[in-house]
Order: structure tokens, then sequence, then C-alpha cells
């Protein structure tokens, strides 16, 4: 079964648009840079952010989670002229990797980026946000989940990163951290201030929108 899904999931890479030449750098030297380089988006999953962006085409996006970029650069591709993306990354360690491609990307002006603890830096942000992307510590997902539900109006979308935990949460398995990871996503599921869609790109990616 997981050969035959890692067979699926590089059809469906092979049959996504390529993504931009900064990207593929970028990519290349997190693995070389970083201790967890599987932490990067990647080309299907980014693609669909992009995608996602410029349907959606945004006025402000929170990411919380910045990593080395990737996910930030992907989802600024549908900002509006004059929109922004906050981006916070509680490891400044990384901060010069995310500044290099920012700045290589020409995304100075629309990509800000916060060094530091999202729990105090979203709260001090005065801005509605049109499109957040929640993929930092996993079990305070909730927390980001309403925080980012204060700063968006009706019609506002979230995605949540990593919601199936390995395929763990559509199984038997029984650890704290499957547990946590399936409480949030059925709280998610029972929440009538939303709607929302569960989709198996990479890690599993949970799309919803405020009603």
């Amino acid at each position: 079964m997981k050969k035959a899904l890692k067979n699926i999931t590089s059809y469906c890479t092979d049959h996504t648009s390529t993504p931009a030449q900064i990207l593929y750098e970028l990519e290349r030297e997190t693995w070389l840079k970083t201790l967890a380089p599987q932490m990067l988006s990647g080309h299907l999953q980014g693609q669909f952010f992009s995608f996602l962006s410029r349907m959606i085409r945004p006025k402000a996006v929170l990411e919380v989670g910045t990593f080395t970029g990737y996910a930030a650069i992907c989802l600024a591709a549908g900002l509006q002229k004059s929109g922004q993306l906050h981006t916070i990354e509680v490891n400044e360690e990384l901060e010069y990797l995310i500044r290099k491609y920012i700045k290589k990307a020409g995304l100075e002006d629309q990509i800000q980026l916060h060094i530091g603890d999202a729990k105090t830096i979203i709260p001090s942000l005065e801005v509605v946000f049109d499109l957040v992307f929640i993929d930092a510590g996993k079990f305070d997902n909730a927390f980001y989940y309403e925080l980012a539900l204060q700063k968006m109006n009706a019609g506002g979308h979230i995605l949540i990163d990593n919601v199936l935990w390995d395929g763990k949460v559509a199984t038997k398995k029984s650890d704290k951290d499957t547990r946590d990871i399936h409480a949030f996503n059925e709280m998610v599921q029972a929440d009538e201030r939303v709607e929302n869609i569960m989709l198996p790109i990479r890690d599993g990616v949970l799309l919803v929108r405020k009603l």
C-alpha cells in the first residue's frame, strides 16, 4: 500500500506544473544546510499553495512556521499588487536563509518575516487575513486555528499541514501524538463556523473556509 501511494504521489508530481527555478535552488540548499529538510513543502504541495493563492487573490496572508521560506514564496504567488504576507519563524538560525530567498524571489516588499514566538506575534498584528497557513508546533494547532479565525472575515481560508500524521490518524495507533492530531481534526470537523476538506497531499492538508 505504501509503495502504491508513493507511486501515485510521484505520478501526481510528474503531472504538476514545474516550479520556478528559485524553488529548486531553495529546496537544494535546504537539503544541504538544515537538519530536517523533509519539513520543506516541496513541489506538489508548493504548487497547490500557489494555485490556491492565485484563485483566492488574497490581500493579506499569514504563515505560522516559515522554515526556509518555500511555502511563503508559493503562497505569495497570488497576492494582490498591494498585498502582504506575514510569516513567522521561531528558529532565528534560519533567518539568513529565509531572507536570502525572499530577496532572490523579488518579494522583499511583499513578504514580512517575523522571528519569534507566533503566540505573541500574531495578536500584535493589526491585520485581517484572507489566507492563513498553519505549519508550526503540531500540538498548538487548535490555538493557532482559533487565533486565525479571530483575524479573518467570513470567506477567509485556513490551511493546516501534517493532519494525517504519516497516516497514523487513520489506523488504530494509540500514541499521544496521533491522538492529539486526531482530536484536532475532529474538532474542526465539528466546528459549525467553518466548512472543510481534508486532502491527502504529502502528510495531509486540511483546507478550511470560515462561514
